[in-house]
């Protein structure tokens, strides 16, 4: 640092300018990598604050910290169409992060796109194929030996392609990437809904599909919906047992799982402060369950310590020099904005089957007694991505280490999943893992295990009433153990811990006491935990492969009779027409997320191969005909039967076929199998009150329509023999997009709806042919569908 000191001050005395100046010019000229991975892959604040200053000219008005970073990556900065909420940004993110279970099929599309390496760095995690079952190391032994071929095919496409792989057991893809890769001011996308987690080191991280990560990777612009921006003013601090977790509750239970949809939302104020850099990723994380685009902090000295801690502290020194284009502009102007006193949050719970049915802890107990939920705690769940850190661990250590103290052990069982192997190895060195341990935890392996429904659960038959705590982020209906009676509640990690020591939800330890060994009561202290060990990180085992310089023999082999991986063939084309006589497939009923559209758990081996997983097409909605999951009427025999079933048996037919879907369809993760599933079925549209953001997007790029009712009452008058026709396709133009593939866009329209059936009087027109095309379309003698935005797909439209 002396020789930098001493170089700025000769610098000022020569030029006579102001130190600031000084650094900047020096910054512009150094070279500081991206990641310790990535040696010659630079950090480009340059073409940052260059793209910035000229929307900032254009647009004449002070910009939210999002858009700084967001417009900042634009492919055109100069011409971009902007306007939050309507026009649609061509981006050039930096690096694109992908998951083992979501790996598969985008490195198959990659493959098929013929293109020698990825065009942005790239990395493979491997965290989502290993099942918790006896614990961490037998586990990850049992995952490498089942998915061995998996493995082989991720590693050596990533060796093929030029993408950086972490093995098994180095941990979840978020922490990994907070650890290593992320950083203020970077675009990252991810094939993981929790991607955002990144926001917490001041980055824009957002989830998508894999086809959209196999277009960065393939050098094409990146398209997204200009995001709205929902700013959250947090005031006072954070203090006792209130949590980092309970800022994003509250947030949830505020906004519900819908209310961010479209929108990135941006914390500032005073109190961001009070909160660790892995506090505020958990809080960015968890934003996914509200349906945010993304969720960013503003560059503070949290996130200088963080950086600095893993590692990175040329990171951090230069975006010191940078941090006017890392925090809001005075003034900025935000769509929406929630102000929270973080001085007045009370510790919250959240649940069950929904992420945004907040409870204040204190209150819960009394909730589930009036609601008839199960008071007794049977398992308590801390790790996973969102709660895994150093911190986490230790406030949940201290929780713990005072239950020991008066010879108590969990009355539930505890299990602990460390978020990489750099934590499991730091928090054994320092003593925190033992005494999770020694309360009654079994530490799991570096991976997500329950979180995603990888849990070989034993304590329960399936159908059997329970309640789970969890330091989660999802809580859907059978989403961790299957078992669609398990109450699963979401809270912070000290909380689950107080929680199973307990083992009831009638206790709220701010004020409830517990009765020792010995006979004596006495009250849990609020927890205290350093954020970040005092000595360094130990980094445990080396779990990443770097891509050698030379692939040219490297060899990438799918055997045709694996039942693991499948090499993808293109989809059908469109014949230009306009889609007539549609069976309704299944008229869902209530929430439907990407869990019940295409399910998790046992089903993650068969990511890599389209065929099989198909079998899981949307057996967990619920039919609106008989009230059941995973039972349809096939219109020919007019038997029921499982949804995959009916729809194989429509495609073998030639019987082309669609889905109703009612409000935020496909929310939860970004698994684009989920609309790969449907298409390679023979499905044509789906036709919503509402769509997540995500499976939209993933919908679009697998050539489905993705039509959303014009007025969301005309739902109720689909029935589900009812066959339609939808006109006015001939609206879509198709384009050129750069060398890579087509385009397929259209201003938004309203293709007509003709319905023909029993339930509509046998041939009624709901919808009449548009004059010209326009989205805001309600009545019955208009169209009944509208479509919005652009259609990309690396195959063809329908």
């Amino acid at each position: 640092m002396a020789p930098y000191n001493l170089l700025v001050t000769r610098l000022q005395k020569a030029l006579g300018v102001r130190q600031y100046h000084v650094a900047s010019v020096l910054c512009q000229r150094a070279e500081v990598a991206m990641s310790h991975f990535e040696p010659s892959e630079y950090i480009r604040y340059d073409l940052l604050e260059k793209n910035i200053n000229v929307v900032r000219k254009r647009l004449n008005r002070p910009l939210t910290l999002s858009e700084k970073i967001v417009y900042g990556h634009l492919d055109d900065p100069a011409h971009q169409e902007i306007e939050r909420g309507k026009t649609y940004l061509r981006l050039r993110p930096d690096r694109v992060a992908m998951q083992d279970a979501t790996a598969q099929m985008a490195m198959l599309q990659f493959i098929s796109s013929g293109l020698p390496k990825v065009a942005v760095p790239s990395t493979i995690h491997c965290d989502h194929l290993i099942e918790a079952q006896l614990g961490g190391e037998k586990d990850l032994r049992r995952a490498k030996d089942i998915n061995q071929e998996v493995y082989t095919f991720l590693a050596s496409a990533g060796a093929k392609y030029g993408v950086g792989f972490w093995r098994p057991g180095s941990g979840i893809i978020h922490q990994i990437i907070l650890e290593n890769y992320a950083y203020p001011g970077v675009l990252l996308i991810g094939t993981d809904s929790h991607t955002p987690n990144g926001g917490g080191l001041g980055g824009i991280c957002i989830g998508v599909g894999g086809a959209d990560a196999v277009d960065v990777m393939a050098g094409i612009p990146w398209e997204l919906k200009c995001p709205k921006v929902i700013g959250v003013k947090l005031t006072g601090s954070l203090s006792g047992w209130t949590s980092p977790k309970d800022v994003i509750l509250k947030v949830a239970g505020i906004l519900t799982v819908k209310g961010g949809t479209g929108a990135i939302v941006e914390y500032h104020g005073p109190g961001v402060d009070s909160i660790s850099c892995t506090g505020m990723a958990t809080i960015c994380n968890m934003g996914a369950e509200i349906g945010a685009t993304t969720s960013v902090f503003p560059y503070n000295h949290r996130m200088k310590k963080y950086l600095s801690k893993t590692g990175r502290a040329d990171i951090a020194n230069l975006a010191d020099e940078f941090k006017d284009h890392l925090v809001p502009d005075p003034g900025c102007h935000y769509d929406q904005l929630i102000e929270i006193n973080l001085s007045e949050l009370k510790p919250h719970i959240n649940g069950p089957f929904t992420p945004d049915l907040a409870h204040p802890v204190a209150e819960v107990g009394s909730v589930a007694e009036k609601e008839g939920w199960p008071l007794d705690i049977r398992v308590g769940l801390i790790g996973s991505c969102t709660n895994s850190s150093y911190e986490d661990m230790g406030r949940s250590a201290a929780v713990a280490k005072q239950a020991l103290a008066h010879g108590l052990k969990c009355k539930s069982q505890f299990t602990i999943t460390p978020g990489s192997e750099q934590i499991r190895a730091t928090i054994e060195r320092d003593g925190y893992a033992q005494i999770l341990r020694d309360v009654g935890g079994i530490v799991l392996a570096n991976a997500c295990g329950p979180c995603i429904g990888q849990w070989d659960r034993k304590d329960i038959k399936k159908g059997e009433k329970n309640t789970i705590v969890t330091s989660y982020n999802r809580n859907f209906t059978g989403r961790n153990d299957a078992n669609p009676e398990t109450h699963a509640f979401v809270t912070s990690p000290e909380i689950v811990t107080a929680l199973a020591i307990a083992g009831t939800l009638k206790f709220n330890p701010d004020t409830d006491f517990l009765t020792g060994k010995d006979g004596k009561k006495f009250k849990l202290e609020a927890p205290d935990a350093d954020e970040l060990p005092r000595e360094e990180f130990d980094p445990g085992q080396d779990t990443y492969q770097h891509p050698p310089k030379d692939s040219s023999g490297q060899r990438v082999d799918v055997s045709p009779t694996s039942q693991r991986l499948q090499l993808l063939e293109p989809f059908d084309k469109w014949d230009g027409k306009d889609l007539e006589d549609l069976q309704i497939l299944i008229k869902v009923k209530g929430k439907c997320t990407t869990d019940h559209i295409s399910a998790a758990g046992p089903w993650l081996k068969f990511r890599g191969h389209l065929d099989n997983i198909s079998n899981n097409l949307l057996i967990g909605a619920v039919n609106i005909e008989n009230g059941k999951a995973n039972s349809v009427r096939n219109a020919v025999t007019q038997e029921f039967g499982p949804v995959p079933d009916t729809a194989r048996y429509y495609k073998a037919h030639g019987i082309r076929w669609v889905v109703i879907g009612d409000e935020n369809y496909g929310e939860g993760s970004s698994r684009e199998h989920a609309a790969l599933e449907p298409r390679h079925l023979g499905g044509r549209a789906i036709i919503t009150k509402s769509f997540a953001r995500i499976h939209e997007t993933n919908l679009k790029k697998q050539g489905l329509l993705p039509l959303t009712f014009a007025d969301p009452a005309d739902y109720n008058k689909i029935h589900p023999v009812d066959k339609l026709t939808i006109q006015g396709l001939k609206d879509f133009a198709p384009g050129k997009v750069g060398n890579q593939g087509r385009r397929w866009t259209s201003q938004p329209i309203s293709p007509r709806a003709l319905l023909r059936g029993e339930g509509n009087g046998g041939g009624s027109h709901l919808g009449s042919p548009p004059s010209k095309p326009g989205p805001t379309c309600t009545s019955s003698r208009e169209p009944l569908f509208r479509l919005e935005g652009p259609l990309n797909s690396p195959g063809n439209p329908p």
